[in-house]
């Protein structure tokens, strides 16, 4: 119970700690607030003007179920300049040699980023309540659906720590999350896979970031026609799915990773 009580203590600290940090770095929270607005803004009513959701629906309410899950596939990129930054300057190596738990110094970057995922959900909600979005099948069923959004941003959380550990450099980790761009492009976040060439669209289709947006769409009534394939007719199982192999593929990666380090 004694090393329950000082991990758990020394969690924390690392957590505000990472939490502090935003106070010195205004850039990043006017990044941060300014990413669902230019988000709702370009999509939602440049682009989404000339895009037909399939049944009819509307495309702002169709696309907002998009834009969470993509908020929560770029928190790779947090996760992994916040990992790698901190490699670089020699904190991770201080924190090791300090008498503080192990785990903690992984455990308290993961409360911390899930600690911002959850104000950046509230944040762009309360955007897309802003713009006439909505939720249309209870309140339960909306909760399920944030559920399903956190479940998915901590899975690739432990992406982004995997990588921050096993690359050498701030650089290498910009040109890496570049990489996250074609991969929520080629999904089911912007447009159904229905839409796009059938080779295509069975990748989109299969991409797990499209199992949480249909999932997200079902549960939030925002008029998602599901489409005839077994992994779309099943976006709710998946949603669950997909994110815990993530996390039973990654997150022993990361924690090995890590214990190679101190060797």
């Amino acid at each position: 119970m004694n090393s329950l009580r000082w991990t758990a203590k020394d969690t924390w600290t690392l957590a505000v700690r990472d939490l502090l940090h935003w106070r010195y770095e205004p850039a990043r929270i006017a990044w941060s607030l300014a990413f669902p607005v230019m988000s709702i803004l370009l999509f939602g009513y440049v682009f989404g003007s000339a895009i037909v959701v399939p049944g009819g629906a509307d495309y702002r309410e169709y696309l907002m179920p998009g834009l969470f899950v993509m908020a929560a596939a770029f928190g790779i990129s947090e996760s992994l300049f916040g990992i790698a930054m901190d490699a670089e300057r020699g904190i991770t190596n201080r924190f090791r040699a300090m008498p503080m738990s192990r785990a903690a110094i992984l455990g308290g970057g993961c409360l911390a980023a899930m600690i911002n995922a959850v104000i950046n959900f509230v944040v762009m909600i309360a955007m897309g309540l802003a713009v006439g979005w909505s939720w249309h099948d209870g309140v339960g069923n909306a909760l399920l659906a944030v559920g399903l959004l956190l479940l998915l941003r901590f899975s690739v959380l432990w992406i982004g720590i995997w990588i921050g550990l096993a690359i050498t450099s701030i650089e290498s980790a910009g040109n890496i999350s570049g990489l996250l761009f074609p991969f929520t492009m080629i999904s089911a976040i912007f447009v159904s896979p229905s839409q796009m060439p059938d080779w295509l669209g069975t990748i989109a289709a299969w991409n797990p970031l499209s199992s949480t947006v249909g999932a997200a769409r079902e549960l939030f009534g925002n008029g998602d026609p599901a489409g005839t394939s077994w992994i779309e007719q099943h976006a709710i199982l998946m949603a669950v799915v997909w994110p815990l192999v993530l996390i039973a593929i990654f997150a022993p990666l990361a924690i090995r990773r890590y214990q190679q380090m101190s060797r």
